[in-house]
């Protein structure tokens, strides 16, 4: 089959590799028919190569058609059409049971102190092969699939894999006040998914910044108040206080994190590990302190006293310095972590299958075959062409 393969900082290239197969008997193989390409991606594309290895197989946010179900599956079979949930989830475990997918007994890397194997994503989560190819093995088949009907376009499913629960989380875990105002600090897909989920919620003010002009454009025709961060720069707290009565909003969704392919310090840091053999290149990696904390900072000045802020940004830094002293003293809530995708999938569904309210079938900026993806990630990394969502056919 083809698959998209990592071979090194910013080298991703479309091979032949083998076809996945059933190896044990909860197993399916499902043939991806669209695939998206995330920001996340871009972590591997530029600063986390110490965790891969070449030729890994990337992606994470596929759907498809079950080609093949294993003996004691019972839950699928062939000809179904299902989104794979990023989350490498058993269902069964303890933390399942209590809705933390991510967090999955069965499937935590132990080794390196992580959460649950995620598809696509370096040996921190597994080494788990990904969803940006043709054919694509899902353990716990009776379990982690989760199946869709046929009929509409795969742009209205395919979004619940990654985009959709990890926006809906963020929103939960910001627990906006009826009434209250939320600001949406970076609207790439999940922020701009936030500020959708946010509105259809009943939010009654939607704050969104960013400085990409096309993102604003998105969010300020859904009915966000955008403003542009290169507008504002150093004066964006005090004008985001005056529009939220001289408080500030009641939460704060950080939807940037880890922009090291953005900031000089970390790209530093990453093209250091070059030079490096791979066992010392990881263990830096895991300890030192990469992250653009921009964004954080500002979420932390900006909230009301006793208000939340939520985190849906991935940060990978183990020694940034965070302001404690100020987050104590205005009483913050802080609340983040990976999307427990199943946790939230019933909760999206009928917003799928019962209308588009949140723009699902536009929402894709770019629809691209599998054999130009690599092309479409340094499009994407760039902030080109009005990229925003790029999703592969293969």
């Amino acid at each position: 089959m083809k698959a998209l393969t990592w071979h090194g900082r910013r080298d991703v290239r479309v091979d032949t590799v083998p076809d996945p197969v059933v190896q044990d008997p909860t197993d399916v193989v499902v043939k991806v028919t669209t695939s998206g390409l995330c920001g996340s991606d871009l972590h591997l594309y530029e600063v986390l190569g110490p965790f891969l290895d070449e030729g890994d197989i990337l992606g994470h946010e596929p759907m498809g058609v079950v080609e093949e179900a294993g003996p004691d599956v019972t839950a699928v079979r062939a000809g179904d059409r299902v989104v794979i949930p990023f989350n490498v989830s058993c269902g069964t475990c303890h933390t399942c049971g209590q809705g933390l997918h991510s967090q999955c007994e069965t499937t935590q890397v132990r080794e390196y102190g992580s959460g649950a194997s995620l598809f696509g994503y370096t040996k921190l989560y597994g080494q788990v092969p990904g969803g940006q190819a043709e054919l694509l093995r899902v353990p716990f088949g009776n379990n982690l699939p989760i199946k869709v009907p046929h009929g509409p376009e795969d742009d209205r499913f395919v979004f619940l894999s990654d985009v959709l629960p990890t926006a809906w989380q963020a929103v939960e875990y910001a627990a906006v006040p009826d009434g209250g105002s939320l600001a949406v600090l970076g609207l790439g897909p999940i922020g701009d998914m936030s500020c959708r989920i946010a509105l259809h919620r009943g939010t009654a003010q939607v704050i969104g910044v960013d400085l990409v002009p096309e993102r604003l454009e998105r969010a300020r025709r859904r009915g966000v108040h955008v403003l542009n961060l290169d507008e504002h720069g150093k004066d964006l707290a005090g004008v985001i206080r005056d529009l939220t009565g001289g408080r500030g909003p009641d939460a704060v969704i950080d939807a940037v994190g880890m922009e090291a392919h953005g900031s000089p310090g970390a790209k530093l840091a990453a093209r250091a590990t070059d030079l490096l053999p791979s066992a010392m290149a990881a263990k830096l990696m895991e300890h030192v302190g990469v992250d653009r904390l921009h964004a954080l900072y500002l979420a932390i000045d900006i909230v009301r006293r006793g208000g939340t802020i939520s985190l849906s940004g991935v940060y990978g830094g183990q020694t940034d310095p965070l302001p404690m002293l100020t987050m104590f003293d205005k009483q913050i809530q802080l609340r983040m972590g990976q999307a427990n995708v199943h946790r939230w999938a019933g909760d999206i569904l009928p917003l799928l299958t019962d209308g588009d309210p949140l723009g699902v079938d536009g929402f894709a900026t770019h629809h691209v075959p599998l054999t130009d993806a690599p092309a479409a990630y340094e499009m994407f990394q760039k902030k080109q062409d009005g990229a925003v969502k790029v999703l592969f056919k293969p």
